[in-house]
């Protein structure tokens, strides 16, 4: 196939519409059977598992072996690419040590919310003829609206100029449409998720629908991409709502834990400090037949930062063993030495060794420090069927409050009273004293609070401090805060590679 848009796009004419891996209560649906896109969309239970499909795409941040948060973590200056060896996973690898190219660059990370974006444009077009109550219809196709723009955000910040539409394109189109400028991407997605707000339910049955949009979600989406834009004033607007008094329950229903370790509790799911999470089951039963397809549910990321050959005494933690991906630098360990989330943070792996009570094999880039907060335990196996590696069912955060509060501080600009009580509530929770803020505070706030989630890559392009920070891992400014599109891509179409990586 010459373009993967086609492959993964054209693809979905045929909608084999199955359970995915974000999905915990409300996307747990039976699939049916395979329809035509002309066959299908009926009535109002085609139309949810279509919704369902639509929402499935967001198994990207932790789901199958080329997610979001290994990638990102490894493009860090926190962690490694680590793995098996040097060579274990070429876009993992030639990202962490900045020399990736179109030919390493792993497609998926392209076409998979590419796929996302169809599945959305496909739902709005058919839900104005679908026989149902309009109130859910309405709401449909916010949830439609507000998953294209995330989807659409991953994309153009990844990759800058992208293919941009809203009606899905025909065979020819595909070989023919060319990259639109980051500028109108973003307006479409400022339009998707503002139209989506005004619909979307405040709060949620907690038994049925707990992955889905909320408000509250879609503002703190919208905040995030107002920052990336630059639009400060207009992030920190949106991020005030949903953040509410710093410390205390917002007008949504967030509100931080008490315990910073509560967060990496497997079964403290869709608690208030949630805003936006990818849900992983042990349902799905995966087998290495379908896995890292919509319907493997498992959380993969947890497989792939456990210690390899792990061997526990009866006095170590009873890890399961894994890939060894996202070693801990020492850096990281260093500026977490004296900050009390630490210990929920890394898991020192390799003192355990030397103590003798747990063995396990070093591996490429290996420190002995590992992930703790989503490290793969017995207590965690799955007791149903499939492969036991390829069923861990621990969410992981899109977004959560601390998060937020952050990213308020930061479009206040570092500064001011508000940004100041912002920071002091992430500090107040885990027992720090009060800092005076500035963007330093702030951006180490960030990194101690969120270490391993994904966000430290895109915290430092944002606030270009990448090259000072990864320059010396071979980040070169003005190139590398974008990915290579991948190859295919621009093979025999009108899509032309990002200037830096021709």
């Amino acid at each position: 196939m010459k373009n993967r848009i086609i492959k993964n796009g054209l693809a979905m004419l045929a909608l084999a519409l199955t359970l995915g891996a974000c999905s915990d209560d409300f996307l747990e649906v039976d699939p049916k059977g395979t329809f035509l896109e002309d066959n299908y969309y009926k009535n109002e239970q085609q139309a949810y598992t279509g919704l369902v499909a639509t929402y499935d795409v967001l198994r990207k941040q932790s789901g199958g072996f080329e997610n979001m948060m290994a990638m990102l973590n490894a493009g860090s200056d926190d962690f490694y690419a680590g793995g098996g060896s040097s060579t274990d996973g070429a876009g993992i690898q030639s990202f962490s040590n900045f020399t990736i190219t179109p030919n390493f660059m792993p497609g998926s990370f392209w076409s998979d919310y590419y796929k996302g974006v169809f599945r959305a444009n496909v739902l709005l077009q058919k839900l104005p003829n679908v026989p149902m109550p309009e109130d859910k219809k309405v709401r449909f196709a916010a949830e439609a609206k507000a998953l294209r723009a995330y989807y659409y955000f991953q994309l153009v910040t990844m990759f800058g100029e992208i293919p941009f539409y809203t009606t899905n394109l025909s065979t020819e189109q595909f070989y023919t449409i060319e990259k639109s400028a980051p500028s109108v991407v973003y307006e479409q997605i400022e339009k998707d998720l503002l139209e989506a707000i005004e619909i979307l339910p405040v709060t949620l049955d907690a038994a049925t629908e707990s992955a889905r949009f909320t408000k509250g979600a879609a503002k703190a989406i919208l905040g995030k991409v107002y920052l990336f834009e630059g639009k400060n004033a207009e992030a920190a607007a949106q991020f005030a709502e949903v953040n509410g008094t710093p410390g205390e329950t917002s007008a949504y229903g967030y509100r931080l834990l008490p315990s910073f370790n509560d967060l990496w509790v497997v079964d403290n799911k869709f608690h208030s400090e949630s805003i936006f999470v990818c849900a992983h089951s042990k349902m799905g039963n995966s087998t290495w037949d379908n896995y890292a397809s919509d319907s493997d549910e498992g959380n993969t990321f947890n497989l792939m930062i456990g210690p390899r050959g792990y061997a526990p005494g009866p006095n170590a933690p009873q890890y399961k063993t894994g890939w060894s991906f996202n070693t801990v630098t020492p850096d990281l360990y260093a500026a977490m030495l004296n900050d009390p989330r630490r210990d929920a943070t890394i898991a020192n792996i390799g003192a355990l060794k030397e103590q003798g009570l747990a063995n396990y094999t070093p591996a490429n880039m290996d420190t002995g420090l590992f992930l703790k907060k989503f490290m793969p335990t017995a207590d965690d196996v799955t007791d149903g069927g499939g492969v036991a590696d390829l069923n861990y069912r621990q969410n992981t955060y899109i977004v959560r409050l601390a998060d937020t509060y952050l990213m308020e501080a930061e479009a206040l600009n570092f500064t001011g009273a508000r940004a100041q009580a912002l920071l002091d509530a992430v500090r107040r929770r885990v027992g720090l004293p009060s800092v005076p803020v500035s963007k330093e505070s702030v951006m180490n706030e960030r990194r101690m609070e969120l270490a391993g989630e994904g966000h430290r890559f895109w915290d430092l392009v944002r606030n270009d401090m990448a090259a000072a920070k990864l320059g010396s891992r071979g980040f070169i400014k003005g190139k590398h805060e974008h990915f290579p599109v991948p190859l295919k891509e621009t093979e025999n179409t009108m899509i032309k590679q990002n200037p830096a990586y021709n």
